[in-house]
């Protein structure tokens, strides 16, 4: 009884005191028009389109980075393979997001130097510090992307007129490069099955002549195609591959 009359008291407590929040007028959005006639919002806008940023974090991890390409072929790999679930799906995610960072790390740190640092120094409004820091993004899709990709997108579009792919716009740079990465992904996926593939090939024809069709070729054939792969040193040679396919 006695814990249900303090909420009680509580809560008109909190319901009464709203006014008097309300009244001291707190400004949540203040616009500050500069000498040039430029906009620049206030900090508490600044910090929340910052957190909105961060929630689509992840998006632009797949989305403007290499972690797209890196992924799709080590999916294909443990296809080839035939191993199943081995390695599973967060160790091939760890593996992607490490060499995707190490690949990325010039990307970065230029984007940090040119856009972050400015804007945490105050030497940047929040404008200018975003468009430093997306500009070294910009240059790296812009080195893997295909231009018959953003001769797609820009039809697409139809409102879009670029003389020069340099001078694309994100809304089309974006599913070009990532039709692209697919693209090149899966490439280079083809390439690394048909070893594999041919293993299978003979051992199903090795099976077959033996008369031993009830034998499943893919549990003859899986030592095989892991021993293959661990003398060939294959995790070391894609990855080294993989990162050095990127144009960075």
């Amino acid at each position: 009884m006695k814990l249900s009359t303090s909420l009680f008291l509580l809560g008109v407590t909190l319901l009464t005191s709203i006014p008097a929040f309300a009244e001291q007028g707190i400004p949540l959005v203040t616009v500050t028009t500069g000498a040039a006639g430029e906009q620049s919002y206030s900090l508490k806008v600044q910090v929340l389109l910052l957190m909105t940023a961060l929630s689509l974090l992840p998006a632009a991890l797949i989305a403007m980075t290499s972690f797209t390409r890196i992924l799709v072929v080590f999916a294909i790999l443990r296809q080839a393979l035939g191993t199943a679930q081995t390695p599973s799906n967060q160790i091939l995610l760890g593996l992607t997001l490490f060499t995707t960072l190490f690949v990325m790390t010039p990307v970065l740190e230029k984007a940090y130097h040119d856009g972050i640092a400015p804007y945490m120094e105050e030497k940047l409004d929040f404008n200018e510090a975003a468009t430093k820091a997306i500009a070294p993004f910009r240059e790296f899709m812009l080195n893997q992307v295909r231009e018959s990709d953003v001769a797609l997108f820009v039809d697409m579009a139809g409102d879009v007129e670029v003389d020069d792919i340099r001078d694309v716009p994100l809304k089309v740079l974006l599913p070009a490069f990532l039709v692209s990465e697919l693209k090149t992904a899966f490439q280079i996926g083809f390439l690394i099955f048909i070893p594999f593939l041919i293993i299978d090939l003979v051992v199903a024809s090795v099976l077959m002549s033996m008369g031993m069709m009830m034998l499943s070729p893919v549990l003859i054939s899986l030592p095989f195609k892991i021993m293959l792969f661990v003398l060939i040193d294959g995790w070391a040679l894609i990855v080294s591959t993989l990162a050095a396919g990127f144009y960075v």
